[in-house]
């Protein structure tokens, strides 16, 4: 089965992750010392996976403060839900808005517009 996780720590990971891909990226420039057009290459490319990283940043945290704030039924922690269905940002436990989808199997699939 697989795991599911928070939409919004979701994102945050992935900005995280291209962090350390820029990081990576430039410090690869180190291996082609010799050759200043690769080198400029490889800190372009880092220097663009780090402002993605500050561009996903800022649109998370935009949508987090849009996010519609619960109680989780599991914890009692204060979780943000985006979309129909989400799970909590602490304990994992499945959490809903929409009544009709109470008591049904986890799916993140009921987030997509059929």
């Amino acid at each position: 089965m697989k795991k599911y996780q928070n939409k919004i720590n979701k994102i945050r990971s992935f900005a995280l992750a291209l962090i350390f891909i820029g990081f990576v990226v430039m410090y690869g420039a180190i291996f082609f010392r010799e050759n200043p057009i690769l080198v400029i290459i490889f800190m372009t490319l880092g220097l663009i996976c780090i402002f993605g990283s500050v561009i996903v940043y800022g649109w998370i945290g935009l949508l987090s403060t849009r996010a519609v704030q619960v109680v989780c039924p599991g914890c009692g922690k204060h979780t943000k839900v985006l979309g129909r269905v989400d799970m909590c940002m602490y304990c994992n436990e499945p959490l809903t808005l929409d009544p009709t989808l109470e008591g049904k199997e986890f799916d993140q699939a009921y987030n997509k517009k059929k």
